[in-house]
């Protein structure tokens, strides 16, 4: 990996431009790399976050299976099955129309194009077809790192709240870490909480059931501008992840001429690998990082080890 000779990558200026004046990782970590930004979480950061552990404070960031009536973007409602097996003595059960996307989740390489057939690396659809960029490559790693937690709920009501479409900035995120009292460094998760899940609580069935359609569903997330972009880069994070649907402000905005700002995933992870998490339970986390001040965990998670998956459900827990 090319670096400035602290562990970090480039600064994000100092990345060679690409087509839509993006910037590009592509092959930082080598020409055959399928991991991204999660090079960066290394065995001196699992060290790190466990040193954060104080009073064994744990706290499960992955959504019951069903909290989500029905899923978001028209996914599927998984199915459970209890099957008897010795009737009286012994059960298994079934799962299926199983959508690893469809609750708390990471968004694989494989996720999202930077362009047409151009993933991450430069891998093509046929590569992603033969293992490049799947999920399964950071099982093979685990994730343990330090997270750091930003709270962004009193700015994303003041604004309109979680169920609208909110662009946060990068101000808004600096405010938000200024007023935890806490620095990013190489290697950590960034954990954005915007209240979406507490607000999606709320609703009744017909409302649920309206935005579960991309097109009827708002919701608050970053801004999908150059700026957030070079911001995310610079801090060196393996990753972000979010109680929000999309992390990035939804809609988006698909038109060939927006591109490839107005879906900021085609940036974030067909250009930089950064690893995406969505639709994870934050509240009692955030609850407790207002009641003791600390606004840091370590964080662990087991993507699922499904040979060329696209996805996972988080499997994640914070730990203080």
């Amino acid at each position: 990996m090319a670096d400035r000779g602290d562990g970090a990558p480039p600064r994000y200026r100092d990345l060679p431009e690409t087509d839509g004046g993006a910037r590009s990782g592509w092959h930082l970590f080598g020409e055959d790399d399928s991991v991204g930004l999660l090079n960066l979480v290394t065995p001196a950061k699992a060290v790190q976050a466990a040193g954060l552990v104080r009073r064994g404070a744990v706290f499960p960031l992955d959504l019951a299976s069903d909290f989500l009536d029905p899923p978001l973007f028209g996914r599927g409602f998984a199915r459970r099955t209890t099957l008897v097996t010795r009737p009286g003595a012994a059960l298994d059960d079934v799962h299926d129309n199983f959508y690893p996307q469809s609750g708390s989740q990471w968004d694989a390489l494989a996720h999202v194009a930077f362009d047409r057939d151009r993933f991450y690396n430069g891998r093509t659809a046929a590569d992603v077809d033969g293992g490049a960029n799947t999920i399964d490559h950071w099982a093979a790693r685990g994730i343990v790192t330090r997270a750091v937690v930003l709270d962004l709920a009193g700015a994303v009501d003041e604004r309109g709240g979680p169920g609208t479409a909110v662009a946060l900035t990068p101000a808004d995120l600096e405010a938000a870490r200024e007023a935890a009292g806490v620095e990013v460094t190489t290697g950590d998760v960034l954990v954005l909480h915007t209240g979406f899940l507490d607000w999606y609580a709320t609703l009744g069935r017909a409302e649920r059931v309206r935005i579960s359609h991309r097109d009827a569903l708002r919701a608050a997330g970053i801004e999908h501008t150059p700026e957030m972009a070079e911001y995310l880069w610079d801090l060196h994070v393996g990753g972000v992840v979010t109680d929000a649907p999309a992390l990035e402000v939804w809609p988006p905005d698909h038109r060939r001429e927006a591109w490839p700002w107005g879906f900021l995933h085609q940036v974030l992870i067909g250009q930089f690998g950064l690893a995406i998490g969505e639709l994870w339970w934050l509240r009692d986390l955030v609850e407790d990082c207002r009641a003791d001040g600390r606004w840091e965990a370590m964080l662990s998670s087991t993507p699922m080890n499904a040979r060329g998956g696209i996805g996972s459900p988080a499997n994640a827990l914070a730990v203080k």
